[in-house]
């Protein structure tokens, strides 16, 4: 626990240093967020915040590698080489996009690449536990590779809006499955030097890093650099957790701790994926594109609500880490502590999301 600690204070610190370098080269590249009508922030910002955070994790990276524990993660280079092709080949697709704003197509057809790449190089879905341990051949377990990190970099992508809500949201997921990767290891006695648990504690390591910087008002935005990586470290942190445990080596009554990997990719972006499920739905049934740009966001209709940015940004956090952490706890104490807990988190919310609009009905 102690390195992992180091890990993820390095890589924060690195992140938090390297950021207003990251935002000098930024106005000196005319790499700005220009103010458009379904924008929140009102002056031309700074993007490339994701380099920063680039920076971050390779600095993380090499910092565990001269860890006497975390230097075993390393003795297998193939995945940590997989990891930096895909992150690199993201973080130049952001850099250009973020700069000249590149067209649907090419941002898909990159992160496809990047995708591809990674799971050809070794971090790639290997079995599910369907019926004991389903083996997946090479063609499928590449392209449900592809599939998840797509689907996990856009939905970041997505939820991206508002000044620290995605570098939040995703630096919760990546405490979620970090406690889920660090227990499972405790419990059952697996190796705790991982690349999943360590990517998990780079990965908040690097959100924890910009958010001051990021904060309203933000100061520099990660953009699309900052959310297709942590992203794609976010799927790649999920991937190598399912692989973590073979389901039938358990028994039945610990199958629960081993299915949870299916769940927890689900839960700990259940609030993006929520967010992009409603755009596809709303758009399609406009004849619009799904991919058109709107103001319909969840942390716009937050916004919308009467809450200040800081209250929607902070409520959809809170929303995640209720949902996060309620499907890690599942695995490790008792499902009706787990299941009252998340009911009473999840009325406390409510009741915090619907208040502004109850008390404008009451002042009329």
């Amino acid at each position: 626990m102690r390195e992992y600690l180091l890990c993820l204070l390095a890589t924060a610190t690195i992140t938090y240093l390297t950021t207003p370098i990251a935002r000098r080269l930024a106005i000196r590249s005319g790499a700005m967020a220009e103010v458009r009508d379904r924008d929140i922030h009102d002056k031309p910002t700074p993007r490339w915040g994701g380099l920063a955070m680039f920076w971050g994790m390779l600095g993380g990276l090499v910092f565990a590698s001269q860890l006497p524990r975390m230097s075993e993660v390393f003795e297998s280079e193939r995945q940590v080489v997989a990891l930096l092709a895909g992150a690199t080949i993201v973080v130049m697709l952001g850099l250009a996009d973020d700069k000249w704003g590149l067209d649907a197509p090419t941002k898909y057809a990159g992160q496809v690449l990047a995708a591809g790449s990674m799971a050809l190089l070794g971090i790639q879905v290997l079995w599910i536990p369907i019926g004991g341990t389903l083996l997946l051949d090479p063609m499928t377990s590449v392209l449900l590779t592809v599939l998840l990190v797509v689907l996990t970099v856009n939905a970041v992508n997505f939820v991206d809006g508002l000044d620290g809500l995605a570098a939040g949201i995703v630096g919760i997921a990546a405490l979620a499955l970090f406690a889920y990767s660090y227990l499972l290891s405790v419990n059952f006695q697996i190796e705790r030097a991982t690349l999943a648990t360590l990517i998990c504690a780079i990965l908040a390591g690097m959100c924890l890093g910009f958010l001051p910087h990021n904060i309203n008002p933000a100061r520099i935005f990660m953009g699309d650099t900052g959310s297709m990586l942590i992203g794609l470290l976010l799927a790649a942190s999920m991937i190598t957790l399912t692989g973590r445990v073979d389901p039938s080596s358990l028994e039945e009554t610990e199958l629960l701790p081993t299915l949870l990997p299916l769940l927890l990719p689900a839960a700990v972006i259940a609030v993006p994926l929520l967010d992009v499920a409603l755009a596809v739905v709303r758009r399609t049934r406009a004849r619009r594109s799904p991919f058109t740009a709107d103001k319909q966001h969840l942390h716009h209709r937050l916004l919308e609500l009467g809450h200040s940015q800081k209250r929607a940004v902070g409520l959809m956090h809170a929303w995640t880490a209720l949902i996060a952490f309620s499907a890690v706890s599942f695995a490790f104490v008792s499902p009706y502590v787990s299941l009252a807990c998340f009911l009473i988190g999840m009325f406390a919310l409510a009741i915090a999301v619907f208040r502004p609009y109850n008390s404008a009905n009451r002042a009329a």
